[in-house]
Formats: structure tokens, C-alpha cells, sequence
């Protein structure tokens, strides 16, 4: 390779390509070389290799008179003149994650310090999510004499929370395709705040329900869309441990949730607990305002990409050339250069061509946003839908572990709201060593998979780092299960708590990272579809816990439970066996739709 990427014996190359925005279309390799900046992607077709260039290498003057020659390669046989012969059909690519921004202000170059910021900032507001949907168990008997309120309308509050929480990043996530992360952040923060403080202050069951449902839909934005965030500001080969990272702050909070809330209600009182939580939102609200800089860029996501391709279609164009959109034809019409023809073949109608226009700046609104078709688009795809659904069983299951394991410390172990926050503190514990330890095993693994590749790497690759956490995953949990319904010792509930907490956190945060690497341009709503499944998860398992607990015991109840974490490894292991198949079909699926409707 030369100093640009270019392998060796192709030193001098004259082609044309599709690119909106630009107007040369004689580009000479004798003189051009691409910066460290440049997206640029080699592309090995039946006999040639051309390369694929971002905007902004070829914004550059490139003279245009240079002779053409032939030249051999190991892989690439190239012996015909490009602007003389029908060559085989080309295709350009351009990857999603590396495409130019504009200004140059890419957040993948940013320094460490400016990366940590941003994951400190987003991580500690993450955390808020976990606090809100615990931190009132302790009080729950409080609240019922206080309100007053029903054991049903109390669980009621909570399930809706929890559906809430899941479902409404859906609707987040598509306004940060438009507006960015940051507005998404601040304004849901605000909203978590103001009903948070209504709660503090209700005198009606029914007022708490409502305004829980409203702290429910502030919270869910930045644990969602956070990872997403995240995707925006490191590559995938250090995203494992950054995630790992992320995930501890939302893991702290469901942990301490029940300290917490056990601690503010017997020294005060119930509302204690919500007028922490509106104070740790309007703090969090106010560090990201002032602290946290835009990492959404329009450019990479491929809601944006649409959106330009549409505008294309629809004439609306402009000569000022502003966009850095590559678009992939597969058949468009001959090729031309500034309205006179190339001295390719006229009638070969799958050559790329030359856009003699420019985009005007766009500015992408809600009405340009469909949440639901980009939802679709990933749901669909068979490798998300197993993933997807294996995601939603490991949090429903970190939920319910942690309401069934009160209820049981309580009433029969006979402990307060102060020690059952203590004891759970044990799942808490384990779930974060799960998640530092299983993200950097998780790149760590990455790493040694793509050296023995060839330095390539896939999505999948990353989940065979979760075997561990999935193989001992299923008797850990129906150790405590047993633990619990037999009575022994506290210290043994501890011990497994900890142990299903870091098996279950390891194999979570691989999944997780697997979702955004796996979605490239649409990581926002992947994230966010991910956290429906939760969501939606997590609401089934509470509603049916207690009847279950109550009629077959923890026993039982947990032996069912490890059931479905051994059909989550299952999920997660076809995935790793079948998922690139079905990634690349999907891709293809979608590629030939899009080629079509051009």
C-alpha cells in the first residue's frame, strides 16, 4: 500500500463516479493521494479495483490531463484502458461510520479527555432511568397508607413505568435523527424533573400514576439513545469497553435504587425518594447543557442519507455544492462529464456517471422522519430480532430478580426496607463487574478474532465472547432460586445474587455493542427498538411474577427462568453461527429495493 491506501501496481487511474455535489469527474491517481481524513474503500470486482472516495478528497484540484496507462496487480488484472473499454460493472461503497463531516469536526478524532467527558456526562444521566423505576419499592407500604392506595394500583404505577420507559425511546430516537442527541437530552431531563417534582408533592394515587408515566417517558432518553452517543464518538474496535463502561451507570442505578429509597424513607418520608430524583434530573439536565458537545452528525446516519436520496428524486437540486452524500447506483444511465460524453461505452447503461448538480443545504424536519420504517427496518432483519429478543429476556429477568427478591427478604426473612436494600446491593455488585469485565473481554476477544482474519472483522464476531456469561448464566440462577425457596442462610442469597448478576451483565453488554455495531448509520433506533423489547419484557415478567411466586414458589418460579436463559443462549449462539448470512441478505434485500426505486 502506498501512503494513501492505494494497493500497489495501480499508480495511475482515470474513471468517473456518482457524486452529489461535484462537479469533476476525471480524477488522476498520479497526482492524487488520500489524506488520513478520507474515507476511502477498496472494492474488488471481477477484474478491476477502484477506489472509493469521499467528498472531500475529491474537493481538492485534481488535474484532469494526466495520461492513462495499464498496470497489473496480484489480485486485479487491469490490463484495458478505463476511458476506451466496456469494462464489468462497477460499484461504489462508502462506510457509514467514517463518512467526511462537515467542517472536519469529527467526533472519532476528538481527544480522550473530550470522549470522557461525554461518557461521563452521558453515563451518570443514565443512571436516573435505573434510580426511577426502583427507588419506591422500599416506600411502597408508606405510600399505600399515605395516598391511600391499593397493592394493585401501586404494581399498576410500576408496570406502566416500566412499558413506558421501553417504548417511548422509539419516539426519542427519531427526533435525534433530526435534532441531534443533545436537544433530546436536555428537554427529556427537563421533563423527568418537573415530574418528578409533581410526584414528590401528589395527594392521589391517581396523580402518581399519571405524572410516573411522565417520569417514566423523560427518563428513558439518554439510557437509550446514550449508546448511540457513544457509536457517535468511538470506532468498533474500543466500543466494548466504553459500553462496558456506559452500562455500569445504569446497572448502579436499580442497584442502589432500593438502598436509596430505603435510607430517604425512614429518615423522612416517601416523597423523600422523588425529590431526590428531581434534583439528581435537574442537575444532570443542567451538566449537559452547559458541558456536553453535539456528536450527532447528519452525514453518518443513513436516516439523513434517505432524506438526500429523496431529495434527489423530487428535483430538488441545487449547484451549491454542500452535501458530502455518495450515492450507490447500480444501473444508471451513461456516463458523462460536464454534459459531453467519456470515451466509455456509450451503451454500457451500468456505469457510474457524473452528477452535474449539487444538493442544497438540507434541513431535515420531523415530517422527514418515519420512526416507525426505520424500527421496521431493523426489526426485520432476522439477526436483530434474536439479539433483540434475547435482550429483552436478560432485562426482564434483572428486573424481576430484584421485586421477587424483596418481596421474599420481607416477608420472610422478616428484613427492613434498609436491609433488603443491602442484600440486593450484592446484585448490584456483580452486575458491575459483569459489565467492566465483559466489555473489555468482549474487545479483547474482538481483537484476537480479527488478527486470525486477516484484520477483518464482523458484528458477530463480538458475541463469542458471551459464552461464558451464557454458559454459567443458568446455574447461577437456579441456584438462588432454590436458595431462596428453601430459606438458608442470607449469605447464600448474596452469593448467587452476585454471581447472576455478573454473568448476566457480561453476556448484556456484548449484546448491546452487537446492536450498534450491527446497524451501522441506524444506532439511534436500534438502541432504542432494543430498549422497547425491554421495555415490553420487563412489563410482561412484573405483571406475572407475583402470581407465580405466589402459587409455585421461588423454586419453580426461577427453574422457569432458567429456562428462558438457556433459550437466550441459544438465540445469542444462532446469531453468532447464522447472523452474517442473514446481515448480508438483509443488506442486499434492502441495497436492491433502494437501487430499484431509483
Amino acid at each position: 500500500m502506498d501512503e494513501g491506501g492505494c494497493p500497489p501496481g495501480i499508480e495511475r487511474m482515470r474513471f468517473t463516479v456518482h457524486i452529489l455535489g461535484m462537479t469533476e469527474s476525471a480524477l488522476s491517481r498520479s497526482s492524487w493521494r488520500p489524506t488520513k481524513q478520507d474515507a476511502v474503500t477498496w472494492v474488488p470486482m471481477d477484474r478491476v479495483i477502484l477506489p472509493s472516495l469521499s467528498v472531500r478528497s475529491m474537493a481538492r484540484p485534481i488535474p484532469t490531463d494526466v495520461p492513462d496507462t495499464s498496470h497489473s496487480h496480484p489480485t486485479a488484472s487491469l490490463g484495458v484502458d478505463l476511458e476506451s473499454h466496456s469494462i464489468p460493472q462497477l460499484y461504489k461503497t462508502f462506510d457509514i461510520e467514517h463518512m467526511p463531516v462537515e467542517g472536519g469536526d469529527d467526533p472519532r478524532a476528538w481527544s480522550s479527555f473530550h470522549k470522557n467527558v461525554v461518557l461521563c456526562l452521558i453515563a451518570s444521566a443514565s443512571m436516573i432511568a435505573g434510580l426511577a423505576e426502583s427507588i419506591q419499592n422500599p416506600a411502597i407500604s408508606d405510600m399505600e397508607a399515605d395516598l391511600p392506595a391499593t397493592a394493585s394500583q401501586i404494581s399498576l404505577s410500576l408496570s406502566l413505568f416500566i412499558a413506558l420507559q421501553g417504548v417511548m425511546p422509539l419516539f426519542w430516537s427519531a427526533i435525534s435523527e433530526v435534532k441531534g442527541r443533545k436537544l433530546v437530552y436536555v428537554v427529556s431531563l427537563a421533563l423527568c424533573t418537573a415530574s418528578s417534582a409533581v410526584v414528590a408533592t401528589s395527594k392521589t394515587i391517581q396523580l402518581v400514576i399519571a405524572f410516573r408515566c411522565l417520569q417514566a417517558t423523560g427518563s428513558s432518553a439518554v439510557g437509550s439513545i446514550g449508546a448511540a452517543t457513544l457509536s457517535d464518538i468511538y470506532d468498533p474496535v474500543e466500543r466494548g469497553t466504553k459500553m462496558g463502561i456506559y452500562y455500569i451507570a445504569p446497572l448502579l442505578g436499580p442497584s442502589l435504587a432500593p438502598l436509596m429509597g430505603g435510607v430517604l424513607t425512614t429518615a423522612f418520608n416517601w416523597r423523600a425518594p422523588f425529590w431526590f430524583l428531581t434534583a439528581v434530573s435537574a442537575l444532570s439536565c443542567v451538566s449537559i447543557l452547559l458541558f456536553l458537545r453535539h456528536t450527532f452528525r447528519q452525514e453518518r446516519s443513513l436516516t439523513y442519507q434517505n432524506v438526500l436520496k429523496s431529495r434527489l428524486k423530487s428535483g430538488s437540486q441545487s449547484t451549491t455544492p454542500s452535501s458530502t452524500a455518495t450515492i450507490v447506483e447500480k444501473e444508471p444511465p451513461p456516463p458523462t462529464v460536464l454534459g459531453k460524453q467519456t470515451g466509455l461505452d456509450p451503451g454500457l447503461s451500468n456505469s457510474p456517471v457524473i452528477a452535474d448538480v449539487a444538493l442544497a443545504e438540507i434541513k431535515l424536519t420531523l415530517r422527514d422522519v418515519n420512526p416507525v420504517k426505520p424500527l421496521w427496518l431493523v426489526v426485520r432483519r432476522m439477526n436483530n430480532l434474536m439479539i433483540l429478543f434475547a435482550s429483552g429476556l436478560m432485562f426482564a429477568f434483572s428486573f424481576v430478580v430484584s421485586f421477587t427478591a424483596s418481596r421474599t427478604l420481607s416477608s420472610v426473612y422478616g428484613y427492613n426496607a434498609l436491609t433488603v436494600g443491602l442484600v440486593l446491593l450484592s446484585f448490584g455488585l456483580g452486575s458491575l463487574a459483569g459489565s467492566v469485565v465483559g466489555g473489555r473481554w468482549s474487545d479483547i476477544k474482538l481483537a484476537d478474532l480479527k488478527a486470525a482474519n486477516g484484520g477483518v472483522s464482523y458484528p458477530e464476531m463480538r458475541l463469542r465472547s458471551t459464552k461464558i456469561g451464557l454458559i454459567f448464566l443458568p446455574p447461577s440462577v437456579l441456584a438462588f432460586g432454590w436458595v431462596s425457596e428453601r430459606h438458608v442462610h442470607v449469605s447464600a442469597m448474596c452469593v448467587f445474587l452476585f454471581l447472576s448478576g455478573f454473568f448476566l451483565v457480561c453476556a448484556y453488554t456484548s449484546t448491546l455493542a452487537y446492536i450498534v455495531d450491527a446497524n451501522n448509520g441506524r444506532s439511534a433506533t436500534a438502541v432504542a427498538a432494543n430498549s422497547a423489547f425491554r421495555g415490553l419484557g420487563a412489563f410482561v415478567a412484573t405483571e406475572v411474577a407475583v402470581p407465580l411466586q405466589n402459587s409455585v414458589g421461588d423454586g419453580w418460579h426461577y427453574t422457569i427462568w432458567t429456562g428462558l436463559m438457556i433459550l437466550v443462549g441459544l438465540l445469542v449462539w444462532l446469531v453468532v453461527r447464522k447472523g452474517e448470512t442473514w446481515r448480508e441478505a438483509a443488506e442486499k434485500r434492502e441495497q436492491g429495493v433502494e437501487n430499484h426505486g431509483s
